[in-house]
């Protein structure tokens, strides 16, 4: 493949590129879930064809596109390897989150090797402690998937007593500031690795640095506009927007499955004559393009205020962030209803279904896809109700 990352495509070219890429990458998956990591090679893949530089700044060799173009994206790789998918997912969102920080940040990533890439891993596993001129962090954060690729270090949460309350972080460590330990053992998406990073003892300057919910004038007023858009929503989006691709795939594995079967023990001999699999064929499949077109509505909603340099508002905010959630539980069940259809045939490991299922299974437990309590915080919004003191909003009841 040509390296294209230096000539800024369309959103057209972009998608068209990660479209081509489907049948490789389904051909590889099962190597990698076997390998529970992407090979460096198809890491390089990713970087030839421009897919990191979607969400990076412009002043370090990035595209700046608008988060859509990302989530299109994934929802075709994740059609062929959701956990190829799942890495660009990772890895391609933190360039948006280094638009955030202050310019040193980009200019110490970046100033040499604008490919550079930053894993993560934000819940707050291990403890943090204000010192002059910055943090210091120790301990284990498990689940950073794709850091063996990253060369960038790691982005890593941890609560921190600031003015009397605990506030919530996000850390850029070094590289050689942690170690990689190999306990990543799972049921689904093992292609992934997300791998436990280990901590001994971390000092993180302070513009390093930020308040991971933190949205309004005082800390994106000054940023361009595409960073604009709330870090978590965007972070939120992408990870619906892989599993969308995974469902996805379970839909094209599932007509190629059918297509040729026939029924053995009903009267209607070809498969695609049967009533039921179709049903839910069509079931299955409004219910995953009805996520999709969410999650790309919201976004271009919230790109509209960005990209003319306004804030998105409260409303709107809580409106995407909680509906984007439920994407996991739709899609899963969607890959559920079509999987029972299979019969015993879908249970073998030499059957991609199975592993598709399982990885979507996994997707749909990730912490963005919370539905359960997300939906009493977008009910009660709706309701008038005052927004609750822990919010993932930076809001203040």
């Amino acid at each position: 493949m040509l390296d294209r990352s230096s000539c800024t495509p369309t959103e057209a070219e972009i998608v068209a590129r990660a479209e081509a890429m489907v049948p490789w990458l389904r051909e590889q998956a099962d190597a990698v879930e076997k390998a529970r990591m992407v090979p460096p090679s198809t890491i390089q893949a990713f970087q030839d064809a421009g897919f990191f530089r979607i969400l990076q700044p412009r002043r370090w060799g990035g595209y700046e596109m608008s988060p859509n173009v990302l989530n299109k994206v994934l929802m075709e790789l994740a059609r062929g390897c959701p956990s190829s998918a799942w890495n660009v997912m990772v890895l391609g969102v933190h360039p948006f989150e280094v638009g955030l920080l202050d310019q040193r940040c980009g200019d110490e990533l970046w100033g040499e090797d604008t490919s550079r890439l930053v894993s993560s891993s934000y819940a707050p596993f291990g403890t943090v402690t204000a010192v002059d001129g910055g943090y210091v962090l120790k301990g284990e954060w498990l689940t950073s998937s794709g850091c063996d690729h990253a060369e960038g270090g790691a982005f890593l949460g941890g609560r921190v007593a600031e003015n009397g309350e605990q506030v919530f972080r996000s850390f850029w460590v070094q590289k050689a500031d942690f170690e990689i330990v190999d306990d990543w053992f799972v049921v689904g998406l093992a292609g992934t690795g997300s791998k436990k990073l280990v901590v001994k003892e971390a000092f993180v300057p302070a513009y390093r640095s930020h308040v991971i919910a933190a949205y309004g004038e005082e800390t994106h007023g000054h940023v361009d506009n595409l960073y604009k858009m709330p870090f978590f929503y965007v972070f939120y989006a992408a990870v619906s927007s892989v599993i969308v691709g995974m469902a996805r795939g379970m839909v094209d594995l599932y007509v190629e499955h059918m297509k040729p079967r026939q029924n053995l023990n009903q009267a209607v001999g070809a498969a695609v004559n049967d009533p039921f699999i179709k049903g839910r064929l069509g079931e299955a499949s409004a219910k995953i393009l009805g996520a999709a077109a969410r999650i790309l509505h919201n976004t271009d909603e919230a790109w509209s205020f960005a990209e003319r340099g306004a804030l998105v508002p409260i409303d709107v905010r809580v409106r995407h962030f909680a509906t984007n959630q439920f994407t996991g539980g739709e899609c899963f069940d969607a890959a559920h209803m079509i999987f029972k259809k299979t019969s015993t045939r879908g249970v073998w490991l030499n059957n991609p279904m199975q592993r598709q299922l399982r990885d979507i299974l996994v997707g749909a437990n990730h912490i963005t896809q919370n539905q359960d309590n997300i939906g009493d915080l977008l009910g009660g919004q709706m309701l008038g109700n005052p927004m609750p003191a822990a919010n993932p909003f930076g809001v203040r009841p």
